[in-house]
């Protein structure tokens, strides 16, 4: 039995239960409309997912979080000098020199997402204990450098940073050592990658962009996918001969401890592990400086001492 209901065409079907009759009513529209929600919930996360890809950068690097200057920037306690150095497409890049005596390397500091240099003064003041020389980059966008940060214009900044220590500063490369952490451990390895550097140290690395987001954002299905090949550290160090030492923190809120194990694995020998027990992501230096300090210490006992003097 068909009826017309408020300009619809509605089916009733009669039921016959126990000499009684009900009626079910069959809404034809009901399914159709179940199916067009599904439709534009998949339209819509895929356009989520573009959305993200085309504006990646602003969701990867946190130059501005929580004040692009805030910080202290004269630290008591650190011989930081301003140096300034351009990048291979021009753009002005700032970072510290910090000589430290009797140092016989040169650490090539690549720091970790969101704030400044100014923010990470104690780690270089635990690193001119061991005791090295520090040239802390400031990527892009970053503190008072210029321009805007993105992947590959990181790695030109990575190595236009090399090219001051070598030519500026007379360092031989073999004397200098590419020290990365959190985002700066992917910087660190694809500048190893491309240049020669005596040695790679990268705290709180990751395999890739799309590792951290299967692990930290798997609510986001598709997202690993989207962000293939981006930030590959795992991929570079395929290509790095430099001897590595992996840092991580065993409870580490940000990168977990089994992604810089995974980092470790797939890396080529020679190379070293130290896990630090505790939570703590770029604080390593911080919360186990002893057992730190003596790693490094151990680590570049290890690496070729042939170069030049360093000019300080």
């Amino acid at each position: 039995m068909v009826q017309e209901c408020n300009g619809r065409r509605t089916k009733l079907e009669r039921i016959t239960i126990g000499g009684g009759t009900l009626q079910r009513m069959d809404l034809p529209g009901f399914g159709e409309r179940i199916l067009r929600f599904f439709v534009v919930v998949i339209v819509g996360y895929a356009l989520a997912l573009v959305l993200l890809r085309l504006f990646e950068k602003h969701f990867i690097f946190f130059p501005n979080y929580p004040d692009r200057l805030a910080g202290n920037w004269s630290p008591r306690g650190l011989q930081n000098q301003d140096a300034w150095f351009q990048s291979s497409d021009g753009t002005k890049l700032h970072a510290w020199w910090i000589p430290s005596a009797g140092a016989t390397f040169t650490f090539l500091a690549f720091h970790g997402n969101a704030g400044n240099i100014s923010d990470r003064a104690e780690i270089y003041k635990f690193l001119t204990q061991i005791p090295v020389n520090i040239l802390a980059v400031e990527y892009r966008g970053y503190g008072k450098s210029e321009g805007i940060p993105s992947e590959s214009a990181l790695y030109l900044d990575a190595e236009a940073a090399l090219d001051y220590l070598v030519v500026s500063k007379g360092i031989s490369s073999g004397k200098i050592v590419a020290y990365g952490q959190s985002l700066g451990t992917a910087v660190a390895a694809h500048l190893a990658s491309r240049r020669e550097v005596g040695g790679l140290i990268m705290e709180a690395p990751f395999p890739s962009a799309g590792a951290v987001a299967r692990q930290r954002l798997w609510f986001f299905p598709g997202l690993p996918v989207l962000l293939w090949g981006q930030l590959d550290t795992e991929k570079a160090l395929q290509s790095a001969r430099a001897p590595l030492l992996v840092v991580h923190c065993v409870d580490d809120p940000v990168i977990p401890f089994q992604l810089g194990k995974a980092v470790y694995d797939k890396a080529h020998q020679p190379k070293l592990f130290l896990s630090i027990q505790g939570q703590c992501h770029e604080e390593a230096s911080i919360i186990s400086p002893q057992n730190y300090q003596r790693q490094i210490q151990i680590f570049l006992s290890t690496l070729d001492h042939r170069g030049e003097p360093i000019r300080k």
